[in-house]
Formats: C-alpha cells, structure tokens, sequence
C-alpha cells in the first residue's frame, strides 16, 4: 500500500464490530510504535493493552463516565490501549527545560501515529483519547500515582465499511514557503 493511502485510510473510528482483535494483529502496532524515533532514543512510553471484557468495562466505566462520556463509543471497542510516558533521557530532558518543549509528548505522539498507522495496514479501526478520568483509570489499573497516561487508543474492527471523506484545509493554507505569510 503506498503511503498516502494509507494515510487516508487511517481515520478515527467511532463504531466497532462485536469482534475480538488477534492478538498478532495488536503485537504488530506495538512493534511499530516500538520502531518510532524518539529524542535522544530516550523511548519514554509503555504500552498497557487491555482486552479482558470485565477489565475493559471497568476500565471504560472508570474512564468515560459522567462528563468525560463524550467518548462513549470506547464501551464498544474490544481493545484499549494506554500510553503511559516514560522517564525520558537526562539530555531530552533538559534540552526539553531549556527550549521549553516536551519532547516526551512529542515522541508519544509519533509512537501512537505509528501504532495507528500500522492498526490501518491491517484492517483495524483506532481513535486516540485525550479526554478520560485519569485519576479513575490509574486507580482501575494500578498504575503509579506519579506516571501520566497520556492517550488511550480504542483499537476494533470498524462497523462502518466505507472510509468517510476527510476534510482537510487547502495546502494553501497551511504551507509557506521560505517565510511565513
């Protein structure tokens, strides 16, 4: 598949098929997000795949209740996935303090793109989650009090088979050359 395609191909899905996904199939977007570059190679993420049903339901319950149901399509997806960062590298850290820039989130973002990207090849269906109760979810996993979960991907098959039209701005409206204007 050329890399435009898939591009395009990848889209938030907000409706999944009752299926589970092969576990083959998650094992491959983690590698992908494995291979993502990262400042000073400092690969400040872990990966927590949840798919056991009860668990799951715990975890959306925990996550997307009360205020935060604007993401209640996640109750439907067989798989989550949370991206926890990571202590970063001493010299990413503080080129991070000095050009005040938080290269971790950056590098998060990548590895989630790639996980997503990869989800796409293979017939998955992804949207990442920035809006969840994360207090509730470090609670419902045991996750450190001091660790961020930065983004949770609702990984399915999606219910919808056509691929729905992107709107995008003009490239004229987005792209400079040489200056900004």
């Amino acid at each position: 598949m050329r890399f435009l395609d898939l591009a395009n191909k990848r889209y938030s899905v907000r409706n999944y098929k009752n299926t589970p996904v092969p576990q083959e199939k998650i094992n491959r977007c983690i590698e992908a997000a494995r291979l993502a570059p990262s400042a000073c190679n400092s690969q400040p993420w872990k990966f927590i795949i949840v798919d056991d049903p009860e668990r799951l339901n715990k975890l959306a319950r925990a996550a997307f209740e009360g205020i935060l149901k604007l993401n209640h399509f996640a109750f439907k997806a067989p798989t989550l996935v949370l991206i926890v960062s990571e202590r970063q590298k001493a010299f990413a850290e503080i080129a991070g303090i000095i050009k005040k820039k938080n290269f971790s989130l950056m590098d998060i973002g990548i590895a989630a793109e790639h996980f997503c990207l990869q989800a796409a090849e293979d017939g998955l269906g992804t949207c990442m989650l920035g809006w969840f109760n994360e207090t509730k979810v470090k609670k419902t996993l045991s996750i450190p009090k001091l660790k961020r979960v930065e983004l949770i991907i609702s990984v399915g098959f999606s219910a919808d088979d056509n691929i729905p039209h992107k709107k995008r701005k003009n490239i004229d409206e987005i792209l400079s050359c040489n200056k900004y204007r």
